[in-house]
């Protein structure tokens, strides 16, 4: 996949974690775009050394989702606990 595939993938699965995970955030639009982006790397490389699977086929597979909405929400988990929830003023 290109790059502008991540870049859209990220885009969706980033926003798919922030609904499935309620709360408010410190980062904007920007920030989750890049969590994101980031999520969807860290799904598809666990499901490749945890469950032995090539999660990231291709954009409409359902696993390459799946794997970035997972690994979104890892790191949108992961974010929030760093950030101890500050929020701008």
């Amino acid at each position: 996949m290109g790059i502008i595939a991540w870049i859209l993938i990220g885009l969706l699965a980033g926003f798919i974690a922030k609904a499935l995970m309620p709360g408010r955030d410190p980062g904007g639009v920007i920030i989750t775009i890049l969590i994101g982006i980031a999520g969807g790397l860290l799904g598809g490389w666990l499901g490749k050394v945890i469950f032995g699977v090539d999660s990231i086929d291709g954009f409409f597979d359902l696993s390459t989702w799946i794997a970035a909405i997972v690994g979104s929400m890892i790191l949108l988990a992961l974010y929030r606990v760093f950030t101890g929830g500050r929020r701008r003023a």
